[in-house]
């Protein structure tokens, strides 16, 4: 492919070399380059990409793009180069180029949120595969390009991986995509021009502030902001106090969903708190734009919002009530309050709630239910902020009636000490709590000690297969785990 063709929706000046010259591959990694490659050079939170123009032109690259505010004063010989204002959007754009615009020949749908967007993109998903639509995914866990799961890196990945996905899935015969849009990504340009054909968001609460990620909660609204100058339709939580600003500067069309809102297009009504034979749910009255009863095997008003959301989506490719319904009420999501069914006198479930918000959050939730007790086991990583161990410890002793503190991902450090720490937040409450180092040994405990009406919570793991220890990655998946057990004890 020519250069001039990778760079034909991009502003850019020539500074040395030729456009005309033929590009065989785009890359933004240096190790990566091979003869007659495009180098795009990225200014990461790390590393400079400008830094390795010598090592990538020694090596044949054919072409290299830089940032005009960090041109380097001595340019290799026998290579063109080219300048750009913003070189991450520069490679979102050659890349869509490169693997010829995939997002304009499928519908992709975008999910932008603090919370909610992984369990969304499987509703979504799961509502339109049963409609027989053939649906890629990109999101935290995964991404799913045809018939192959590929574990993430990231929740949204680097732009060429996005539009590389986005090419494998319409060449495998999947004809719409959905994906969860990071405020990082939002604000690395990693989706910049993709014309999405829906936007969503879900809420909006402070996270993800502070060094190399967003220096304010303004500039974290700013950037989620952005997916609704970037689609046709925005689906949007009417119920959030944040809307209006993401909603700021939009240039799309806006529907709303919402449980308080009167004025939502699409509302919950009625809703119910559900628990059948260990297992627990929700169901509500879908009214406004349209109107069923809607059944979910996942606990939880957030459950609600989100199925809310993926009925709105869905509600655009004509979707019957049938379809929908039969979806949602099966829906699951690996690690996201995922029911796995031991007993029929209690409940067990697994939660990927690694820090005291999100634990906090899914023990009040829990508490709706009015269990006989709330039995809640967790850990916390090594190598990490010593401050989520005691504060993480303090949620669980003040809303769990038992709490079972096990091992995590103990990393360089050794789990005892870890537990140490979770007990110190503990002991500022009135909670039970025992200690149980290893994992397996801790959810055997849980298990053998369950009393019916418990709801029994794995929290901290959720998707996660294996346990980090000393720099290496042990195979360690709590659904195996759990089967182990059954079987060793003769409960199944």
């Amino acid at each position: 492919m020519k250069c001039t063709e990778l760079l034909e929706r991009l502003n850019y000046t020539v500074v040395k070399g030729s456009a005309e010259t033929d590009i065989s591959d785009v890359v933004c990694d240096s190790r990566r380059v091979t003869e007659g490659a495009l180098f795009v050079c990225i200014c990461g939170a790390n590393s400079d990409g400008h830094r390795f123009i010598p090592e990538v032109a020694e090596k044949g690259a054919a072409a290299i793009l830089v940032q005009e505010d960090h041109m380097p004063d001595d340019l290799p010989e026998n290579v063109t180069v080219i300048s750009t204002e913003d070189t991450r959007y520069g490679l979102a754009a050659v890349s869509a180029a490169w693997f010829g615009y995939p997002a304009e020949k499928i519908p992709v749908i975008g999910i932008t949120g603090t919370k909610g967007k992984t369990t969304t993109t499987y509703m979504i998903r799961s509502i339109l595969e049963n409609a027989g639509y053939r649906v890629g995914l990109i999101g935290t866990i995964e991404a799913i390009v045809g018939d192959e799961h590929i574990k993430a890196v990231n929740t949204t990945p680097e732009s060429y991986t996005v539009q590389q996905y986005l090419r494998r899935m319409i060449d495998a015969g999947q004809n719409c995509a959905v994906m969860e849009v990071s405020s990082q990504a939002l604000m690395l340009k990693r989706t910049a021009g993709i014309p999405f054909e829906i936007g969503v968001f879900t809420n909006l609460s402070p996270d993800h502030i502070g060094p190399n990620e967003h220096s304010s909660f303004e500039d974290y609204a700013a950037c989620k902001s952005l997916l609704f100058r970037q689609c046709r339709v925005g689906i949007v939580n009417a119920d959030d106090p944040y809307t209006d600003l993401i909603l700021k500067d939009h240039t799309c069309e806006v529907e709303t969903y919402g449980i308080r809102s009167e004025n939502a297009d699409l509302r919950a009504e009625r809703i119910e708190h559900t628990s059948l034979k260990g297992r627990l749910g929700m169901k509500f009255d879908l009214t406004g734009r349209l109107s069923f009863p809607v059944e979910l095997d996942i606990p939880g008003l957030f459950s609600v919002y989100n199925a809310l959301t993926a009925i709105a989506v869905c509600d655009h490719f004509k979707i019957g009530e049938d379809d929908i319904r039969n979806a949602l009420k099966g829906a699951s999501v690996k690690g996201r309050i995922e029911p796995v069914h031991v007993s029929e006198s209690f409940s067990l479930m697994i939660d990927y709630a690694h820090n005291a918000m999100a634990l906090e959050s899914l023990l009040t939730t829990l508490k709706d239910y009015k269990p006989k007790r709330i039995v809640c086991l967790f850990g916390c990583g090594g190598n990490r902020a010593k401050s989520r161990r005691f504060e993480m410890g303090e949620v669980s002793g003040r809303l769990a009636d038992l709490t079972i503190i096990t091992s995590d991902n103990p990393r360089f450090e050794e789990p005892e000490a870890i537990i140490a720490d979770i007990v110190t937040g503990i002991r500022k409450t009135d909670g039970q709590y025992v200690t149980i180092p290893d994992r397996k040994e801790a959810i055997r405990y849980a298990i053998l000690n369950g009393q019916p009406g418990d709801v029994i919570v794995l929290a901290g793991k959720g998707h996660e297969d294996y346990q980090e220890i000393r720099g290496k990655k042990y195979p360690m998946d709590e659904r195996v785990l759990i089967r182990e057990i059954l079987d060793e004890e003769g409960l199944r």
